[in-house]
């Protein structure tokens, strides 16, 4: 703990996640910064810590290791992350081997990590107090006076009986779920979303290579490494998840649609291993006889949200989970953690430097909630989909592609605060939201028709434009080169959403695929693995 001044820069409410990344950022880019993070747990968090958000995708990971210079921390005390792999309800759920698998064997070109969140938070705020940021826990915020114009803020807070008060220029909500600003200023809002989650941890790893002996499924991932992946059991309405951290704990948890499967049926861990016997038996198997491996359960009703704004030219700005949060499926918690982030350090930059910050704090809205909205189309009404083989190989192959064209290329590109190149790109950029939007629709109206295939696996990394979307991420591109990538990328997109539409419209032929663009006359993007889509069990060709 770090003793504070009357006065600083900006004051950050919230050391977890976003809050400390942030005051690294900040002081990274702008040194004389003064700030003050006031975070309510005391440290050192424990190993393993009782957070959701253990796992991350491209911009979460590239924003940590990359933006913030923290990949040595990564390489040395965390688990590399060998993808989202995903085992579909197409087989037997008590043997994993007869079920559809999607994942990899090898590591994309552009990384990702498991986080032990305690490990790195720890880190995290060892760092920024290096940096020259002040860092108070095990404390209490109370009265918050935001000024008017340029007049200071001020934030009440408390370290046990000790009072103190400090004066900011800005004050940024990192929170959490406890949404101090939001509340403030009448900022909820909820976006129709519902869907709930329960998790818990055990003391050691739960290795899924050794879940089967089968010598055809160990020769799909010979490196017997599949543990180290997101791994997600799906069902009609849920999806349950896996997780290895690198202090030697194991992360599971459980998803689901609140109107399919209510909240009440895995509400506690004993109602959780109940809930797995029935849906997920082989999970349940795994998970049965670990009560002494238990660390910590808990839970979250409704846990996606929305907010109104984000960015204020008042001086203000909400970051991570005390925003907006969509659904853990896609692991996107550290991907708006390092895109709010980094929108926040602009503004603030601009702003100690008395540059005019109003327009472009709404256009920083404008572009967060954009990116919001169309990643919330890929979660709304699609839960019904998540055991279906065929719907969910496709759905998935656009989401990743749809999310390396667009999000991760301005971030990694570094693009994301340049108004110019979204100026540029507008006509690209609205024909990716509206395509995607079209997609997801044709994803759900998908479901009335024949799916069935036989079991199958599909290897994303060797699928030959999956593997160079993720690695043209790496790429150093000029303005006028990212202008041709962005167009370039349209063009794949429309052309891999012309081909899933054409298989769409082969199990359904009146699906409604308006929006998007017709069949191409040569399949090129999905011929690597149309076969395995296209092929029938036995039983069904009969």
């Amino acid at each position: 703990m770090t003793t504070t001044r009357e006065a600083y820069d900006v004051v950050i409410l919230g050391g977890g996640l976003a809050g400390l990344s942030l005051a690294i950022q900040l002081k990274q880019e702008r040194p004389r910064t003064s700030v003050l993070v006031i975070e309510k747990k005391a440290h050192p968090l424990r190993e393993a810590a009782h957070k959701v958000g253990e796992s991350s995708v491209e911009i979460g990971a590239h924003y940590f290791t990359h933006v913030l210079g923290l990949e040595p921390h990564f390489i040395k005390d965390q688990l590399p992350k060998l993808g989202l792999r995903y085992f579909f309800a197409d087989g037997d759920k008590r043997a994993l081997e007869t079920r559809t698998e999607m994942g990899g064997n090898v590591f994309l070109p552009s990384r990702s990590w498991q986080i032990d969140r305690g490990r790195f938070e720890n880190h995290l705020g060892v760092r920024a107090v290096e940096l020259g940021a002040d860092f108070v826990h095990g404390a209490s915020v109370g009265a918050i006076d935001l000024g008017k114009d340029k007049s200071e803020h001020t934030v009440a807070f408390a370290v046990g009986a000790d009072k103190r008060t400090a004066r900011a220029r800005w004050v940024v909500d990192a929170a959490g779920r406890a949404s101090i600003l939001k509340r403030k200023l009448g900022l909820l809002e909820g976006n129709g979303h519902d869907a709930n989650a329960v998790w818990w941890r055990y003391d050691r790893h739960v290795k899924i290579d050794d879940w089967s002996t089968d010598a055809t499924w160990q020769a799909q991932c010979p490196s017997r490494q599949r543990w180290l992946s997101t791994v997600h059991f799906m069902g009609p309405g849920y999806w349950v998840w896996f997780i290895p951290l690198a202090s030697g704990s194991h992360s599971v948890g459980i998803v689901a649609d609140g109107k399919m499967h209510p909240f009440s049926g895995y509400s506690s861990y004993a109602k959780s291993l109940e809930w797995l016997r029935t849906h997920e038996p082989q999970c349940a198997a795994m998970c049965e006889g670990r009560d002494d491996q238990l660390q910590d359960f808990l839970g979250l009703k409704g846990f996606s949200h929305s907010a109104k704004q984000v960015y204020s030219d008042q001086r203000w700005a909400c970051v991570g989970e005390a925003g907006a949060f969509l659904d853990p499926f896609y692991s996107p918690g550290s991907d708006y953690i390092g895109m709010g982030n980094t929108f926040v350090v602009d503004l603030v930059k601009r702003s100690l430097a008395n540059e005019p910050i109003a327009a472009r704090s709404q256009f920083y809205d404008q572009i967060y909630f954009t990116f919001f909205r169309n990643h919330l189309s890929l979660y709304e009404g699609q839960m019904p989909l998540f055991g279906d083989a065929k719907i969910m190989t496709a759905k998935i192959l656009w989401d990743f592609a749809y999310y390396w064209c667009v999000p991760a290329a301005f971030f990694f590109h570094r693009r994301q605060c340049d108004l110019a190149a979204f100026a540029r790109g507008k006509a690209e950029l609205d024909r990716s939201g509206e395509i995607n939007r079209a997609m997801q629709r044709l994803f759900r109206d998908w479901k009335a028709g024949d799916t069935t295939i036989a079991k199958t696996f599909i290897d994303v990394p060797n699928i030959p434009f999956m593997r160079q979307l993720n690695s043209a991420l790496q790429d150093p591109l000029d303005d006028a080169q990212f202008d041709r990538r962005l167009r370039d990328n349209l063009a794949l997109l429309d052309r891999l959403a012309g081909e899933i539409a054409g298989e769409a419209r082969r199990d359904l032929p009146t699906i409604d695929a308006s929006g998007l663009p017709p069949t191409p006359a040569t399949i090129e993007l999905l011929a690597p693995i149309l076969h395995q889509l296209r092929s029938r069990p036995m039983a069904a060709k009969a």
